[in-house]
């Protein structure tokens, strides 16, 4: 036993030793490896850290100024970047684009890479270094818009546009393009490849990155496209605002169609901004200026009006939709607006009762010579700003005035003693007639009208017959009496480019409503036959048209103006316009 206790005693001595020289040993590593660390440390305290380089250059224990002057001697500057595609090269002048290299800021990245001031960070990259390489690109400045324009240009060279697949009606005829493919210049892909190149001294030729589009049609695409497009053909839709609308037929409807479900939505938005552009304007306040009885400044109050988008839009989708899936020709869409009411109304800035709209005609006169649209803004603007007193009666010529060369009319085509001639004032009935429409609507009593001898074709643009007032001093005439509580102010709007004529009427609205039947044309009987004369001036075998054949016809329509569900007066007009011949002159002289 005693033996025993005396091995355990031996033993622990010989452990306590173990223990005393391991402590010893892991002392003096410790000491080492502070030393080695400190060393480590002092030895790169204004030096770059081992392992780290830039552009592949190593600067590891090198000092700042030195890293800098070394990379700036082994940096080959680029003059130029060469680009591939299919065998063909493409340059970068590195002129151009203005390249230039900051050697300073390049190796200012790595030197300060473990020198951030948080201590856990820069010790484990130190240490991290001593085992692995890091490399860092080099700083560089180009001008952006230059080398976006250079890849622009050489993208023009190389690049083919996809054609879009797209649908086109002729009469009943529709056309499938189903598009063709496209290659396009990855321009993105390439600037970054560029700067790659820059960033690393890579002196390797880059492949140019191609994007294949192909937006083309398969068969079953195209023959559904095809199926869509045949509910549009000869349906159309008329877009409307206020006196405005917008007639859209089915070779412009069916380019709405995407091509393989639905509708395009850049075609939507630039179909609604085309109209929104027509039909949005500001607030405008009235303004009004009159000298004697004669309106010298008239501005109306008019609401701020914005096209309300997104609802047009879904209206717009819905209304296609629906003509498509209808037998109905035609379909309406009342243009969603936002108003904003102005600051100042007619009311405020006058007391002779012209505080709204009360009426509105309109006409168009295409194919007019020059001289008739001459003499037709000449007269609307001689009626243009006249006030009307409550009671007075107002008289078309009395208020034109003289029509005659002396006064401003050059010669057009009229109708005097039978015949079509050229005369002074030729499309002064064509204001009378749009004055006419404008009185109709307003519900005005029309005490003086005349049609003319025969039908002309200028007053049925989109107007049916019977809506013409001729006019031709002394008479006939165009007389009607305001018999409203307030002045009528009388407002022309001549658009000579576009061969249109608006007459409004300001007033008081005092709640009447004016109705106007359809015309109803009977007894026409045909024109008789063409004429030739015999004409010594003109030479032998020439031949003049002079007067232009005109159908005849009675044509008949009610007007009534009702107040309060009570009829005010009513009338019917009564046109009679006689046959009428073509006449040609037939030159004779030798």
């Amino acid at each position: 036993m005693t033996r025993y206790f005396q091995k355990i005693s031996t033993l622990k001595k010989l452990n306590k030793k173990v223990i005393v020289r391991i402590f010893v040993v892991i002392g003096f590593l410790l000491i080492i490896f502070l030393i080695g660390i400190s060393s480590y440390y002092i030895s790169y305290t204004s030096n770059v850290y081992p392992n780290l380089s830039v552009a592949n250059i190593g600067i590891g224990g090198y000092g700042y100024q030195d890293s800098a002057s070394m990379v700036a001697k082994k940096i080959i500057f680029p003059t130029e970047i060469e680009l591939i595609y299919q065998n063909q090269f493409y340059y970068v002048k590195t002129a151009d684009i203005n390249l230039s290299y900051d050697f300073q800021a390049s190796v200012g990245k790595a030197y300060n890479f473990v020198r951030t001031g948080n201590f856990i960070h820069d010790t484990q990259m130190r240490i991290y270094l001593l085992f692995n390489k890091m490399n860092f690109p080099l700083v560089y400045s180009v001008n952006e818009e230059k080398l976006v324009n250079t890849i622009a240009t050489i993208s023009k060279q190389i690049s083919t546009e996809p054609v879009e697949p797209s649908i086109n009606i002729n009469g009943e005829e529709i056309t499938v393009n189903v598009g063709s493919v496209g290659k396009i210049l990855d321009q993105e892909a390439l600037i970054n490849s560029i700067k790659e190149t820059l960033s690393n001294n890579s002196q390797a030729s880059l492949e140019i990155p191609i994007k294949i589009v192909d937006p083309t049609l398969k068969d079953e695409e195209k023959s559904a496209y095809f199926a869509r497009a045949t509910k549009f053909v000869g349906k159309s839709i008329n877009v409307k605002f206020e006196y405005t609308i917008f007639d859209f037929e089915d070779s412009e409807i069916i380019h709405l169609l995407d091509p393989v479900s639905g509708y395009k939505d850049d075609r939507l938005s630039f179909f609604i901004e085309n109209i929104a552009s027509s039909v949005d304007r500001n607030p405008q306040n009235s303004k009004f200026d009159f000298d004697g009885g004669k309106v010298i400044e008239f501005q109306p109050a008019l609401d701020g009006i914005k096209t309300d988008r997104d609802v047009f839009k879904k209206l717009l989708i819905e209304t296609l939709d629906v003509l498509a899936d209808s037998d109905g020709k035609t379909k309406n869409i009342d243009i969603p607006v936002i108003k904003t009411a102005p600051e100042i109304t007619m009311g405020e800035v006058n007391n002779l009762g012209i505080k709204e709209l009360i009426g509105r005609g309109s006409s168009t006169y295409y194919h007019s010579i020059p001289t008739r649209v001459h003499n037709v803004a000449l007269a609307a603007s001689r009626i243009n700003g006249t006030l009307v007193k409550p009671g007075d009666t107002f008289s078309f010529n009395q208020v034109l005035g003289e029509v005659s060369a002396s006064t401003g009319y050059q010669k057009a085509y009229i109708i005097n003693e039978g015949r079509t001639t050229l005369g002074d004032g030729g499309g002064v009935c064509q204001v009378s007639t749009t004055l006419f429409r404008a009185l109709l609507n307003a519900g005005m009593p029309i005490t003086e009208r005349q049609a003319h001898a025969y039908r002309v074709t200028y007053y049925e643009q989109g107007s049916p017959p019977g809506l013409d007032a001729t006019v031709y001093s002394p008479t006939p005439d165009l007389k009607f009496t305001n018999n409203t509580p307030g002045h009528i102010l009388i407002e022309a709007v001549v658009d000579t480019t576009n061969y249109s004529l608006i007459f409004e009427l300001y007033g008081t609205n005092d709640g009447r409503v004016s109705t106007i039947s359809k015309p109803v044309v009977t007894n026409v009987s045909a024109p008789p036959p063409d004429l030739y004369q015999d004409d010594p001036t003109l030479p032998v075998g020439t031949i003049k048209q002079i007067d232009w054949k005109a159908w005849g016809a009675k044509v008949t329509f009610n007007y009534s103006v009702k107040k309060g569900g009570e009829e005010m007066f009513s009338k019917t007009f009564i046109s009679n316009y006689k046959p009428w011949q073509a006449i040609y002159l037939r030159g004779t002289a030798q």
